[in-house]
Protein backbone atom coordinates (compact mmCIF):
# COMPACT_ATOMS: atom_id res chain seq x y z
CA UNK A 1 0.00 0.00 0.00
CA UNK A 2 1.35 3.44 -0.96
CA UNK A 3 1.25 6.12 1.68
CA UNK A 4 -0.63 9.31 0.76
CA UNK A 5 2.56 11.35 1.27
CA UNK A 6 4.43 9.29 -1.33
CA UNK A 7 2.46 10.72 -4.26
CA UNK A 8 2.31 14.49 -4.52
CA UNK A 9 -1.10 15.97 -5.29
CA UNK A 10 -1.75 17.47 -8.73
CA UNK A 11 -0.70 21.12 -9.08
CA UNK A 12 -4.36 22.15 -9.13
CA UNK A 13 -4.78 20.82 -5.58
CA UNK A 14 -1.57 22.16 -4.03
CA UNK A 15 -2.11 24.57 -1.17
CA UNK A 16 1.35 25.92 -0.35
CA UNK A 17 2.38 26.67 3.21
CA UNK A 18 4.02 29.95 2.14
CA UNK A 19 2.21 32.38 -0.16
CA UNK A 20 3.66 35.89 -0.44
CA UNK A 21 1.19 38.75 -0.54
CA UNK A 22 2.57 41.70 -2.48
CA UNK A 23 1.23 45.19 -1.90
CA UNK A 24 0.90 46.87 -5.29
CA UNK A 25 0.07 50.41 -6.35
CA UNK A 26 -2.28 49.44 -9.20
CA UNK A 27 -3.87 45.99 -9.30
CA UNK A 28 -4.79 46.15 -13.02
CA UNK A 29 -1.19 47.00 -13.98
CA UNK A 30 0.16 44.22 -11.78
CA UNK A 31 -2.32 41.70 -13.20
CA UNK A 32 -1.20 42.63 -16.71
CA UNK A 33 2.41 41.85 -15.73
CA UNK A 34 1.76 38.66 -13.75
CA UNK A 35 -1.06 37.16 -15.86
CA UNK A 36 -0.61 38.46 -19.42
CA UNK A 37 3.18 38.63 -19.56
CA UNK A 38 4.25 35.97 -17.05
CA UNK A 39 1.52 33.36 -17.53
CA UNK A 40 -0.04 33.24 -14.06
CA UNK A 41 -3.75 32.53 -13.72
CA UNK A 42 -6.18 34.25 -11.38
CA UNK A 43 -7.69 31.65 -9.05
CA UNK A 44 -9.98 34.19 -7.42
CA UNK A 45 -10.23 37.90 -6.77
CA UNK A 46 -12.04 40.37 -4.56
CA UNK A 47 -12.32 43.50 -6.73
CA UNK A 48 -13.80 45.73 -3.99
CA UNK A 49 -10.76 44.95 -1.83
CA UNK A 50 -8.26 45.29 -4.69
CA UNK A 51 -7.17 41.67 -4.19
CA UNK A 52 -6.27 38.75 -6.47
CA UNK A 53 -4.89 35.27 -5.74
CA UNK A 54 -2.66 33.92 -8.55
CA UNK A 55 -1.02 30.64 -9.48
CA UNK A 56 1.50 29.34 -11.98
CA UNK A 57 2.12 25.62 -11.54
CA UNK A 58 2.74 25.22 -7.82
CA UNK A 59 3.86 28.85 -7.36
CA UNK A 60 1.19 30.93 -5.65
CA UNK A 61 1.06 34.62 -4.78
CA UNK A 62 -1.43 37.23 -3.71
CA UNK A 63 -1.66 40.82 -4.92
CA UNK A 64 -3.31 43.54 -2.87
CA UNK A 65 -3.69 47.15 -3.96
CA UNK A 66 -2.52 49.75 -1.46
CA UNK A 67 -5.44 51.79 -0.11
CA UNK A 68 -8.13 49.26 -1.01
CA UNK A 69 -9.05 46.77 1.65
CA UNK A 70 -6.95 45.99 4.69
CA UNK A 71 -3.21 46.65 4.20
CA UNK A 72 -0.54 45.60 6.69
CA UNK A 73 2.24 48.15 6.23
CA UNK A 74 5.08 48.06 8.80
CA UNK A 75 7.00 51.00 7.31
CA UNK A 76 7.16 53.55 4.51
CA UNK A 77 6.45 52.13 1.06
CA UNK A 78 9.22 53.35 -1.21
CA UNK A 79 10.04 52.09 -4.68
CA UNK A 80 11.32 49.64 -5.52
CA UNK A 81 9.09 47.63 -3.23
CA UNK A 82 10.44 44.39 -1.79
CA UNK A 83 14.02 45.58 -1.49
CA UNK A 84 16.30 42.82 -0.33
CA UNK A 85 14.23 39.90 -1.56
CA UNK A 86 13.77 38.10 -4.85
CA UNK A 87 11.08 35.56 -5.55
CA UNK A 88 12.36 32.48 -7.38
CA UNK A 89 9.63 30.89 -9.48
CA UNK A 90 10.32 27.59 -11.23
CA UNK A 91 8.92 27.25 -14.74
CA UNK A 92 9.30 24.50 -17.36
CA UNK A 93 11.35 26.80 -19.65
CA UNK A 94 12.32 30.46 -19.37
CA UNK A 95 12.33 31.13 -23.13
CA UNK A 96 8.54 31.63 -23.34
CA UNK A 97 8.66 34.29 -20.62
CA UNK A 98 11.75 35.99 -22.06
CA UNK A 99 9.97 36.20 -25.44
CA UNK A 100 6.73 37.50 -23.87
CA UNK A 101 8.55 40.21 -21.93
CA UNK A 102 10.65 41.20 -24.96
CA UNK A 103 7.52 41.51 -27.13
CA UNK A 104 6.07 43.87 -24.51
CA UNK A 105 9.39 45.75 -24.36
CA UNK A 106 9.57 44.99 -20.63
CA UNK A 107 13.17 45.41 -19.41
CA UNK A 108 14.99 42.56 -17.71
CA UNK A 109 16.90 43.20 -14.49
CA UNK A 110 19.36 40.43 -15.40
CA UNK A 111 19.70 38.79 -18.82
CA UNK A 112 19.12 35.04 -19.13
CA UNK A 113 22.00 32.91 -17.92
CA UNK A 114 22.87 29.33 -17.18
CA UNK A 115 24.15 28.81 -13.63
CA UNK A 116 25.26 25.79 -11.62
CA UNK A 117 24.94 25.97 -7.84
CA UNK A 118 26.66 23.71 -5.30
CA UNK A 119 24.09 21.75 -3.30
CA UNK A 120 26.30 19.74 -1.00
CA UNK A 121 27.95 16.93 -2.91
CA UNK A 122 26.13 17.66 -6.17
CA UNK A 123 25.24 20.64 -8.29
CA UNK A 124 21.90 21.98 -9.46
CA UNK A 125 21.74 23.71 -12.82
CA UNK A 126 19.25 26.36 -13.84
CA UNK A 127 18.52 28.66 -16.74
CA UNK A 128 17.35 31.88 -15.14
CA UNK A 129 16.73 35.60 -15.52
CA UNK A 130 15.48 38.40 -13.30
CA UNK A 131 12.77 40.96 -13.94
CA UNK A 132 11.04 43.57 -11.81
CA UNK A 133 7.26 43.76 -11.64
CA UNK A 134 5.53 47.17 -11.98
CA UNK A 135 6.24 48.02 -8.34
CA UNK A 136 9.86 46.88 -8.38
CA UNK A 137 9.51 43.45 -6.78
CA UNK A 138 12.39 41.34 -8.07
CA UNK A 139 11.36 38.04 -9.67
CA UNK A 140 13.79 35.29 -10.69
CA UNK A 141 12.27 32.86 -13.17
CA UNK A 142 14.25 29.61 -13.32
CA UNK A 143 14.05 26.29 -15.11
CA UNK A 144 15.95 23.21 -14.05
CA UNK A 145 18.77 21.86 -16.21
CA UNK A 146 19.67 18.19 -16.45
CA UNK A 147 23.09 17.28 -15.07
CA UNK A 148 25.79 16.90 -17.72
CA UNK A 149 26.72 13.30 -18.35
Amino acid sequence: MTSPAATPPPASEVSPDLVPELLVTDLATSLHFWVTLCGFEVLYERPLEGFAYLRSGTAHLMLEQVGAGRNWIPGALERPLGRGINFQIMVPAISVLVDSLAAAEWPLFMAPETKWYDTGETQAGVAQFLVQDPDGYLVRFSSRLSPAS
